[in-house]
């Protein structure tokens, strides 16, 4: 993202930011961003701004179980482009293609129906946050299977201290707030 962009789309999720501490369990800040979802005018202006920014630069949208969801649908609606669903296992009727990744403690697998995907189209990921980097891991890697290119990974706030972009070697990687 443009240095004004962010700094516009950054200064607009910070100021609808809500912070709970020991979310979900203690020692741990949880950003909540339900705040800036509740506000229309709001959401429509980070809507606008995502999509003001890849405009003519990708083909597809490919929105990461559960609140990519949320922002993945107006995004592709409002760049009248097609929306990708990747879910976590069991949630998609086959056929299915999937990427096992590591969690803290055990694993973890993501999965998409592949017809969704157009081979050779640019496809932008997008969640809400950007935190250890196994699902986007996952979701990059479903992309490439469908022989589709990942056109960036897009993220509301990133959690530096987790190193999530250690992850996504060779991508880019868009976030507009870090911590």
């Amino acid at each position: 993202m443009s240095a004004e962009l962010k700094g516009r789309l950054g200064e607009l999720i910070t100021s609808h930011l809500r912070e709970i501490p020991d979310f979900p369990e203690p020692g741990v800040l949880f950003r909540d961003i339900t705040p800036l979802l509740a506000d229309g005018n709001a959401f429509r202006e980070l809507i606008d701004g995502l999509a003001d920014h890849y405009r003519g630069r990708i083909d597809a949208i490919a929105g990461l179980e559960s609140r990519g969801f949320i922002l993945a649908a107006p995004l592709a609606t409002a760049l009248g482009l097609g929306m990708i669903t990747v879910r976590k296992a069991g949630k998609l009727p086959g056929p299915l293609i999937g990427v096992e990744y590591e969690l803290e403690y055990g694993k973890a697998r993501m999965e998409l129906r592949p017809e969704s995907v157009q081979p050779g189209s640019r496809v932008l990921i997008i969640d809400d946050v950007l935190a250890t980097g196994g699902t986007a891991a996952a979701a990059v890697e479903l992309i490439r299977q469908c022989d589709a290119q990942v056109a960036a990974v897009a993220v509301l706030l990133e959690l530096t201290d987790l190193n999530g972009r250690t992850k996504l070697p060779g991508i880019t990687v868009e976030s507009a707030v870090a911590f």
